[in-house]
Parts: C-alpha cells; sequence; structure tokens
C-alpha cells in the first residue's frame, strides 16, 4: 500500500490527476484563466493571415526552401528524459530538412522556470503548455504572439476540429481575443473500460447511447453483479476524479457555451445547470450501481478502483471511466483488446452531439521571426508527429493524421474517438484558478459523495471559494 500511494502521489505531482493521461506534466493554474471562450468567438473570425510571404509562400514554405538556413528557434516545455528525446525526434525532419537548429530544453519544474524567464524578458521563442490556463496569464500580460495574424487560418480550420480553434482563443491585455497557440499533442478522457473476455462471455453489449447505458447497468444489477467501479481518493488530491465525472457530465447535459462560461466562472456551481450535473451524477453512483457502494467511492483509490474487473474469481464490478493513463494500473500481464478494452461514454442528449473531454499540449509563440512561425505551422501538421505516435505516448488532434500511423491499438482507438468527436473540451478543473479547480471543487465534491454535506451547501461553497 505503501509502494502505491507514493506511486499516486508521484501522479499527482506531475499532475496526471489533472491532465489525466497527458504526456507532460501538468500544473493547477494559479491565477483564473481566461481562455476558451463562449462557441460564439470562433477561431475562424480572427483577421485574415498578415505574415511576410514571397510570392505567396508560407513560412514554412520558405523554411523548407532553405530561406532560414542557419537560423535557430529556441523551445522549453515540460517533457524530459525519454519524452524529450521522442520531441528532438519529431523536430529532426524539420531540422534536416530547413536548416534551423531547433534547441529544447525541458524542466521538471517547467511553471516555475516559464515564469522566471518571461518576468526577465527572457522567454524561449516557442513554449509548450500542458494546459492553457497558464499560458493565459502571459497572454493578458501581452506576451505572447497572435498566430492569427501569423498563419494561414483557413489551412488550421480544414485541419483542426472547431472546438480546437475555439480553445486556442485567449484574451489578450488590451481586451481583444487573440489565438495564443495551436494543439500539438492531445489526450481523450471519455473513455469506459471493461474486462473484455468476460464482457464478451457475459452477452454484455458496448451502449451506443445513454439510455442503453442505464438499461446495461440494469441489467448487470438484475444479474447480481455491480456496473460501476468507482474510486476518487488520491491523497492531497483526493475529489479531482470526481470534477471528471462533473465536466463530462456537463458537456452531455448543457451547451458548451454554458461549459465555457462554468470554467471561467460566469456560471455558478449553485445554477441549475450545474446542479443537475452533479445530480446526474449521484444517479450513476447509487449503492446498487458501484461496488462498494457510494461510501466506498470516497476510500477507494483512483488507481485501485478498476481492480475489481479483473477478480479471478469474475469482475466484482463491470465498468471504470478513466483516461487511457490508467492501464498502468491494471495487473501487471494484462493486455489490450484481450483482457481489458474500451467505448467512448455515451452522450446524453443529442442536441448536444458526441463531445469528448480533452486534455494536451498547446504550443505558443513568444518571437515572431520567419523561422519560428515555420516551426509553429510545422506543429500544425499531423505528419510532424509521425514518429512519437509509432512510438506512443502522442495523439494527434489534426485531421491529416492518419489512424495508420500509431503503435498501439489503445492510441489509435482513442484517435478515433477525439476525431469523431462533434466537440472538444478542455478538462474543466483545469481551468480554473488552483484555488477551485484543484482546491474547493475536489473538496467539495468528496464532501458531497461521502455524505458530509448536502448538494447545495458543497456548490455554494465551491462559489464562495472563487476570488473576487
Amino acid at each position: 500500500m505503501k509502494s502505491l500511494n507514493r506511486l499516486i502521489n508521484t501522479f499527482v505531482v506531475a499532475a496526471f490527476i489533472l491532465a489525466a493521461c497527458s504526456p507532460g506534466a501538468t500544473v493547477a493554474p494559479t491565477t483564473a484563466p481566461t481562455s476558451v471562450p463562449a462557441t460564439s468567438a470562433s477561431a475562424t473570425s480572427a483577421p485574415a493571415a498578415t505574415q511576410a510571404t514571397t510570392g505567396g509562400a508560407s513560412f514554412l514554405d520558405r523554411a523548407m526552401a532553405g530561406e532560414f538556413k542557419g537560423t535557430k528557434v529556441t523551445a522549453t516545455g515540460p517533457f524530459v528524459d525519454a519524452d524529450a528525446q521522442k520531441f528532438d525526434a519529431t523536430v529532426k525532419e524539420f531540422e534536416d530538412k530547413t536548416g534551423i537548429d531547433v534547441q529544447y530544453q525541458g524542466s521538471k519544474e517547467f511553471e516555475a522556470s516559464i515564469k522566471a524567464a518571461v518576468d526577465a524578458g527572457n522567454a524561449p521563442d516557442i513554449v509548450d503548455f500542458p494546459q492553457p490556463g497558464l499560458l493565459a496569464t502571459f497572454v493578458a500580460q501581452g506576451k505572447v504572439v497572435d498566430l492569427s495574424k501569423q498563419l494561414d487560418m483557413a489551412m488550421l480550420k480544414a485541419n483542426y476540429n472547431q472546438s480546437w480553434l475555439d480553445m486556442s482563443l485567449m484574451t489578450s491585455k488590451d481586451g481583444t481575443q487573440i489565438m495564443a497557440g495551436v494543439w500539438e499533442r492531445v489526450n481523450g478522457k471519455s473513455l469506459v473500460w471493461y474486462p473484455k473476455k468476460a464482457w464478451d462471455e457475459s452477452g454484455y453489449k458496448i451502449p451506443q447511447t445513454w439510455d442503453e447505458m442505464k438499461t446495461l447497468m440494469d441489467q448487470m444489477v438484475a444479474d447480481g453483479s455491480t456496473p460501476w467501479c468507482v474510486g476518487i481518493e488520491s491523497g492531497a488530491a483526493t475529489g479531482w476524479a470526481a470534477t471528471d465525472w462533473m465536466e463530462e457530465i456537463m458537456l452531455r447535459t448543457t451547451s458548451l457555451e454554458n461549459y465555457d462560461k462554468w470554467t471561467t466562472g460566469k456560471l455558478a456551481f449553485s445554477s441549475p445547470e450545474v446542479k443537475h450535473a452533479a445530480e446526474v451524477m449521484a444517479d450513476l453512483w447509487q449503492d446498487k450501481y458501484v461496488y462498494g457502494g457510494r461510501a466506498g467511492i470516497v476510500k477507494t483509490s483512483f488507481g485501485d478502483a478498476p481492480l475489481p474487473m479483473f477478480d479471478a474469481a469474475g469482475p466484482k464490478c463491470w465498468m471504470h471511466k478513466q483516461g487511457n493513463f490508467i492501464t498502468s494500473f491494471f495487473p501487471e500481464g494484462s493486455k489490450a483488446g484481450v483482457d481489458y478494452d474500451f467505448f467512448y461514454f455515451p452522450g446524453l442528449d443529442a442536441a448536444y452531439g458526441k463531445p469528448v473531454l480533452v486534455a494536451g499540449d498547446i504550443w505558443a509563440a513568444f518571437s515572431d521571426r520567419p523561422e519560428v512561425m515555420a516551426l509553429m505551422q510545422y506543429f500544425t501538421k499531423g505528419e510532424h508527429l509521425k514518429v512519437w505516435m509509432q512510438q506512443g505516448g502522442a495523439i494527434a488532434p489534426h485531421k491529416d493524421a492518419d489512424l495508420s500511423w500509431y503503435g498501439n491499438d489503445i492510441e489509435r482507438g482513442v484517435a478515433k474517438i477525439i476525431q469523431e468527436a462533434t466537440a472538444v473540451r478542455f478538462d474543466g478543473s483545469d481551468l480554473m484558478p488552483g484555488q477551485v479547480g484543484a482546491g474547493s471543487f475536489w473538496k467539495e465534491m468528496t464532501g458531497y459523495v461521502a455524505g458530509s454535506e448536502d448538494l447545495d451547501t458543497a456548490l455554494k461553497n465551491i462559489d464562495a471559494s472563487w476570488p473576487k
């Protein structure tokens, strides 16, 4: 148990709990973000590209023609060690073909180091942010390049789900919205894991809709079993898994505009929309539907929660909602596609389509030199990630990324779900101020699930914690 707790704490420090399966370390934002606008603010309405051109050629075309040979681009981000090596591999072809030297230096103390560099006026040319809240603080200071004035927006619209472009818009120092970055590597959270071999033998079918999922849950109960494996215990971070469930249900029960207002403090937790999402979650977490009952949810570690699916005597519960990082907690030797598999957490209301809760990396530029813009444009094309996708650890948000490029079926399947999403939205708690998203939201949802306070009290307490 002590070793498991140390492992859990490692995940907390690296903030896997905030990115759910993020390839890079994520930290809770320390100030209220100004990112993720309402859907009415479309990135495609940004000004037309004003990039310097030669005969109409893009920055990337000019770079490939050798125009910027001998220049360098400095970069930083949270990935180190093996991930840093994978990043270097993704830009090697760019370096070889353009003659531009990309100098990446990662940091295990990313948030502190990038704040110090920006404050000192010594920011790298480009920076990888594993959560947009921190980036938004620099945008608000007027430190970040508006990419809508540099890159071809028509090309970006053609190669990204509109939601990714919407989520790149952030409010600048003068109150206008700019395109603050481009999404490069992402991951999906809207996944339900199940013990495939036992599932197939049981005759259970993958639910395609919310109603089918509810019917399946009742069938499992009638069969004398329990549908869900749920655990939200995580030491000092207990409750983060409950916030993921809330975010999933918000996307399935209200509009994207309301979701965006919620994450930026414009829609109160005590609003009917948010309260309804919590009630829907509570309905799924009734004693009969959860292994160990609702009281066991708070006591069960998020890493231990899926283990009853693999019990030698047969599954004690059948479904576990979590990002794909959770497979590292599955029993040693269990195989994807044989011992376990996953499906999309179904939508609830057809009006809201098939949304996917995501996390990921957004690259921002602190310099608008042409060689820098060429590299940023390179990041907007799926093929630049091909090497990393084959090695594992990267899922592309780009429409031109081929599913055959993935080196394993899990990431291929997650990528397919993201590609087929009608909309995507970033982890909500990661967008909220730190004292809310990684503070009161965790704490109050835990209290509500544990039964130590009622829902109205929990929601009002979260609202009271929001910075004025």
